[in-house]
């Protein structure tokens, strides 16, 4: 979800000073929901700021720096090993998504295996 713009929140504002209208009125006119002016206007008067607040964090990568480099080179080396055997092989302490995403952000594509015989769809 994106954080409305300095403008948007500053017309807003200066639309509410003005006494344009309600609340809802206002939120209307520019696009936004009620609720979100409330908690702007709560959060001008407490803090006298209308930016946003910065990003709370999150979970860090399991896979980053040299991990990531690690992976990207048994991925190399090995195009057909399964996301098990990459984090097996990687031995760190997560799950085979954080092997998944890890391979979406260095842009790996595997080698899918052919063990299997190929399907009947064709044209016979």
């Amino acid at each position: 979800m994106e954080t409305y713009s300095m403008d948007l929140r500053e017309r807003v504002i200066r639309a509410y000073d003005q006494k344009v209208g309600t609340q809802e009125h206002i939120a209307g006119l520019f696009g936004v929901s009620a609720r979100w002016i409330k908690k702007l206007l709560k959060r001008r008067r407490e803090t006298g700021v209308i930016s946003p607040k910065p990003h709370g964090g999150g979970w860090t990568p399991k896979f980053s720096g040299a991990k990531l480099e690690q992976l990207k080179a048994w991925v190399e080396k090995h195009p057909d090993a399964t996301l098990q055997e990459l984090l097996d092989h990687s031995g760190v302490d997560g799950s085979i998504m954080a092997v998944h995403r890890a391979l979406e952000r260095l842009d790996c594509r595997r080698k899918k295996s052919r063990s299997m015989p190929r399907s009947k769809s064709a044209r016979t």
